[in-house]
């Protein structure tokens, strides 16, 4: 039988679908994130020359940074987005900022279709740079109004303890 990516559920050819997901901070689920941006680094190529051996580029790895990951949910009566948001710049101004807890970690989950955690990835020092209140308003639009948050995070790690579900009934 070919590998399938699959260790537990051999009988499964198909990857992890990407609408089943959940966001984790303080503990607790986020409700109603509809959206997670992916989580992508990038560690920049440092190329340099050899003397005696100056026709090509030798390439090795410089600095790593890791993208920041929007997430979008529909607009409630939470305040959990904008009490976040708020710890970093608030209309009070600088006086206001929470220097102690505006940086949290996160943890993003990826479930399998019966809703069971599939992976499970750590996201550390986030905090908000960019907070939408309310969307464009159109009264012509059939459509969610949408809040959002774009996360600045330090770096993500993967929790390999988090083992393949069974997936039999």
């Amino acid at each position: 039988m070919a590998n399938t990516g699959f260790v537990v559920n051999t009988h499964r050819i198909d990857p992890y679908k990407n609408f089943k997901f959940r966001v984790l901070w303080d503990g607790k689920p986020v409700l109603g994130v509809s959206k997670c941006g992916a989580l992508k680094r990038t560690t920049e190529v440092v190329k340099h020359r050899s003397g005696g051996d100056n026709s090509h580029d030798h390439k090795s790895p410089g600095r790593t940074s890791f993208e920041a990951l929007s997430m979008e949910r529909g607009v409630t009566h939470d305040l959990e987005f904008e009490r976040w948001a708020n710890q970093v710049h608030s209309y009070q101004g600088d006086p206001a900022m929470d220097l102690v807890n505006y940086k949290k970690d996160l943890t993003l989950e990826v479930m399998n279709e019966r809703g069971q955690v599939a992976l499970r990835y750590f996201l550390f020092r986030c905090w908000v740079s960019e907070f939408t209140a309310l969307p464009d308003l159109d009264a012509n639009a059939n459509a969610v109004a949408i809040e959002s948050l774009k996360i600045e995070l330090e770096g993500w790690a993967r929790d390999a303890d988090t083992a393949e579900p069974s997936e039999s009934a």
